[in-house]
């Protein structure tokens, strides 16, 4: 049996989007016999699953991971167990002795380029229940759904104001169609796509990130949150939640007691509008 943990300096990696190694163990008799440490070649959520398929893992051990990551897990036949933290060698010791229980789907937040889990990935991919916006992949029916992707696109406002461009990074998003990779609108609008066919879409905001949760704002005292003193309005910072896990924050406000945090995607409520080009179906 081989087991992979997602890793960085000896810890366990907590996005796993993000990751760059995995630390892989070769276990018999339930015991671990060897490890060595594999980069990630930078594969993005979609090809992760895929590249530890590859290398005959039947287990992941990791911290964050939203819902599509789990999903094009379970489809390669791997074992998920999310929710760790600490030593990547006491958490698969730990897993041997049937004592590291899955938190699951872990990733209540956001994935998209530049924003959230880590900070991971290019394109508008959703992943998790996204902050309470986007829920579970919708079902789709086309004839990609299921298969992997790879699309240029660019986003912009309404006004024209550009947000994101596969095309200025010179490569394509690859992703798994109908999986719950992508916002809703992105992945419906792919899903019954041809090859070399371009396509124009305007998204409302309940295609997109959602609208903003009022109840994603919260204040605390800085006194119970060491190193608040030093955040500054504006600032994007991560914090965990009750299960150890990371998510991303905006400071809102602050004031010499108090700082105001904001959990929202900072797209929540916009309207978005994609030129989408498919280029590839694997």
């Amino acid at each position: 049996m081989k087991i992979a943990v997602t890793y960085d300096n000896g810890e366990v990696f907590q996005h796993f989007g993000k990751t760059e190694y995995f630390k892989v163990y070769e276990v018999e008799d339930n015991k671990v016999v060897s490890s060595e440490v594999m980069s990630s070649n930078g594969s993005g959520h979609g090809a992760l699953a895929g590249l530890l398929a590859e290398q005959s893992v039947d287990v992941l051990i990791c911290g964050g991971i939203g819902g599509g990551a789990q999903t094009a897990l379970a489809e390669a036949g791997i074992e998920l167990c999310a929710g760790a933290q600490g030593d990547t060698d006491q958490a698969v010791e730990a897993y041997l002795k049937g004592e590291l229980v899955s938190t699951g789907v872990n990733c209540n937040h956001h994935h998209e380029e530049g924003h959230s889990c880590g900070d991971h990935g290019e394109g508008h991919s959703c992943s998790g229940n996204c902050g309470g916006h986007c829920g579970s992949a919708p079902v789709l029916t086309g004839r990609n759904v299921g298969k992997v992707c790879r699309t240029h696109y660019r986003g912009t406002f309404n006004d024209g104001t550009q947000f994101d461009s596969s095309y200025d990074r010179g490569e394509p998003l690859e992703f798994t169609c109908g999986v719950g990779q992508m916002i809703k609108g992105f992945d419906a609008a792919v899903a019954d796509m041809e090859v070399g066919q371009i396509a124009e879409i305007h998204l409302m905001p309940e295609e997109a990130y959602g609208m903003p949760d009022p109840n994603a704002i919260f204040t605390v005292e800085i006194a119970q949150l060491p190193g608040a003193e030093d955040l500054e309005t504006g600032q994007q910072v991560y914090l965990s939640n009750q299960l150890g896990q990371p998510f991303p924050v905006k400071v809102t406000a602050k004031d010499e007691s108090t700082i105001t945090f904001d959990a929202n995607h900072e797209m929540a409520g916009k309207e978005l509008n994609f030129r989408i080009e498919l280029v590839e179906v694997k």
